[in-house]
Parts: structure tokens; C-alpha cells; sequence
């Protein structure tokens, strides 16, 4: 198993963050089996492309609400690693307030 659940949608509040926001989030360790996806499908011409990371952040972003690990943005990166054989990744963790 690669990740904890294949989600299809954010059942998070809505967090407005920018991308330059999210920049400001410093990258950290995330096990692969602990995040939810919040798409089910991915373009292959994504995962395949040789300049997959060239345009936006270089890290996915994570959204922790209640206690999981969602993944908003990165998915195609997130399956490089798994297809590398590594079990953890570097991502931009945002927390949520659980009450919201």
C-alpha cells in the first residue's frame, strides 16, 4: 500500500493559503502511508514528464486537519517516490485548527 486512503475531494475547510504562503512553510518528512490523496486519478503525461517539478513548488503541500495528512498538491511526486522505493517524502505541512 502506498498511501493510508485514496480520497476524491478535500474534506477540509477551505484554507486560502497563496503559493507564496505556502513557501513560507519549511518542508519536512512525511511518511507516504500516513497521507489521504484528494484526487483519484493522475495524468500520466504528469508522473511521466521530465519536468514534472520545473514549474510551481518544489515540495508537495499537506494539508493535517483532525488528525490526517491530506495531500493537496504534489501527487505525481508523491508516486515518484513510491516508484523510487522510498517510503518518505519532503512536504509543505499546513495545520488546521481541528474546531473548523
Amino acid at each position: 500500500m502506498i498511501f493510508k486512503l485514496v480520497g476524491d475531494g478535500r474534506p477540509y475547510p477551505e484554507h486560502g493559503l497563496s503559493n507564496r504562503e505556502w513557501a513560507q512553510i519549511p518542508p519536512r518528512q512525511v511518511r507516504l502511508d500516513t497521507l489521504i490523496t484528494t484526487k483519484a486519478v493522475l495524468d500520466l503525461h504528469s508522473l511521466l514528464a521530465k519536468d514534472s517539478t520545473f514549474y510551481g513548488d518544489l515540495f508537495p503541500h499537506v494539508v493535517q486537519w483532525r488528525g490526517e495528512l491530506y495531500l493537496e498538491d504534489g501527487l505525481h511526486r508523491a508516486l515518484r517516490s513510491a516508484l523510487h522505493q522510498r517510503s518518505v517524502l519532503h512536504a509543505r505541512v499546513l495545520e488546521l485548527p481541528s474546531d473548523t
